[in-house]
């Protein structure tokens, strides 16, 4: 039986690999579950991006790269969160897709 701040971890290590990318989303940057992912997964090999908002917590510093929304209204950091995660949908789609495929469709 785990604990609920292992959720992510647990996943993590039957799933993850070297190389990986790992995307964390938190208001508060600083929920356990989310900044021990972070850290197991700096820890083995994985690339991470934390995407935080008010203060950005831990997972701000334990993240390669931190995408942080200086705010302190949850809507608004969870709006912005929405619209972060839009952006990077769209763009990991359109690297992974040829560059005709991209000019003759609409999306």
């Amino acid at each position: 039986d785990i604990g609920y701040h292992e959720i992510f971890v647990y996943q993590l290590q039957s799933q993850a690999r070297a190389g990986d990318v790992l995307i964390a989303v938190s208001s508060s940057g600083r929920s356990r579950n989310i900044v021990d992912a972070l850290t197991w997964a700096r820890d083995n090999g994985l690339r991470t991006i934390a995407i935080t908002g008010f203060e950005g917590g831990a997972a701000r510093t334990v993240a390669d790269v931190a995408i942080h929304v200086d705010c302190t209204n949850y809507g608004v950091v969870e709006d912005l969160h929405q619209a972060v995660m839009h952006a990077l949908a769209q763009y990991v789609r359109h690297t992974r897709m040829a560059a005709d495929t991209i000019s003759e469709t609409v999306f």
